[in-house]
């Protein structure tokens, strides 16, 4: 996923990051070998929008923490503190040569909180880390009016959506001013916790994470992203195909999924897995994502193929799945291809990937064997 790709090739990993990669390597005495001979030695897969861990596996009420369906507007929570690394659906990640997502809070509000982009194996998330915050999650369409409409308060319509969230980023960027003026004249500034984590979004740190599926919703995100002059992602975007022009204009890349799923409501309707090939080829970075746990998360490369098979191509499907994502995500400094300095996530699999007879090999995270078949 660098632009080079070996026939026959070595990776040397040393204390958790790529060292060399080349044709040959010289072999020493104690070097941990891995004969792979006839597979496909890839960077790790990566999930670029997700719930896992903080929508658990088999545990219902008890381990659903996505949506604090209370307030709207919550900035401030942070997926760090309810993430379970004990989710089972960890293990599957990994056995499906998933090394690394971006996992956060759900869509019930027009602002869910931070998300995170960490590793797939570890026992602590403060171990897991990539990137935290990594991103601003904020929805669109209907999820937010029907939770809100049913509680009889604000957002019962699209409209109440875009002026909630409009009011919220002017008082943020109003608070970041009046912080900015206190601190250099060297007076004294109470600082708002739920304001301050507004402060990485407006600093272009990062991107706000906006879910929309349906047309008119993509526009409404990306009118309010270009108006406060943000740094966004468009998650979803079911209908991007009926508006491709207007996704490459933006310059915002797109999370296309979850696809391998019934129509399940009114706004998705119309997805389809055309739409990551349409919308990449009017000049858009595209990644893919199951939305686990829509789609549990080891099928992603399997979403990869059945979008490489309508019009994305194999390719362009496996850099959905690791260094778009990546670098989508804010951190292909550290994984999404096989280069030198990068951290030692890799996945070797019998074949594509993308294909449903291939199987999982051997996992790596960090230099370290985490799954073998």
């Amino acid at each position: 996923m660098a632009g080079i790709t070996y026939e026959k090739g070595c990776i040397l990993v040393e204390d958790g990051k790529i060292k060399e990669i080349g044709e040959s390597i010289v072999e020493t005495e104690n070097m941990e070998i891995i004969d792979a001979k006839g597979g496909w030695v890839m960077p790790g897969i990566i999930e670029a929008h997700c719930h896992i861990g903080i929508m658990e596996e088999d545990k219902g009420f008890e381990g659903n923490d996505t949506n604090e369906m209370t307030d709207p507007v919550t900035p401030q929570l942070r997926a760090i503190d309810a993430i379970n690394p004990m989710d089972t659906a960890f293990n599957d990640a990994v056995e499906g040569g998933v090394t690394s997502v971006m996992t956060g809070p759900g869509s019930a509000n027009v602002v869910g909180g931070q998300f995170v982009f960490m590793k797939t194996k570890g026992k602590s998330i403060d171990d897991m880390i990539v990137k935290e915050p990594a991103a601003m999650k904020i929805a669109f369409g209907e999820n937010p009016k029907r939770v809100y409409s049913g509680k009889g308060k604000m957002p019962a319509t699209r409209m109440a959506t875009a002026a909630l969230l409009r009011e919220t980023l002017t008082k943020a960027a109003q608070y970041k001013e009046k912080k900015e003026k206190a601190l250099a004249k060297g007076e004294d500034f109470t600082e708002d916790f739920k304001q301050e984590a507004w402060l990485p979004v407006l600093n272009k740190e990062i991107p706000l994470k906006a879910h929309a599926h349906r047309s008119d919703d993509i526009l409404t995100a990306i009118r309010i992203g270009k108006e406060f002059n943000l740094h966004m992602t468009l998650d979803h975007c079911s209908e991007g195909h009926f508006i491709p022009e207007y996704v490459a204009a933006s310059s915002y890349p797109a999370i296309i999924g979850p696809t391998l799923t019934r129509r399940s409501k009114i706004e998705v309707q119309n997805k389809t897995f055309k739409t990551p090939g349409i919308v990449h080829k009017a000049g858009t970075l595209v990644a893919l994502t199951t939305d686990h746990p829509v789609i549990p998360v080891q099928y992603l490369s399997k979403c990869a193929g059945l979008a490489a098979k309508e019009g994305l191509g194999i390719e362009e499907g496996l850099k959905a799945i690791t260094i778009n994502a990546a670098t989508i995500c804010g951190v292909s400094d550290r994984v999404g291809s096989l280069e030198v300095g990068k951290d030692a996530d890799i996945a070797i699999f019998s074949g594509n990937p993308m294909e449903i007879f291939t199987d999982t090999l051997y996992t790596i995270i960090d230099g370290q064997i985490v799954y073998k078949a």
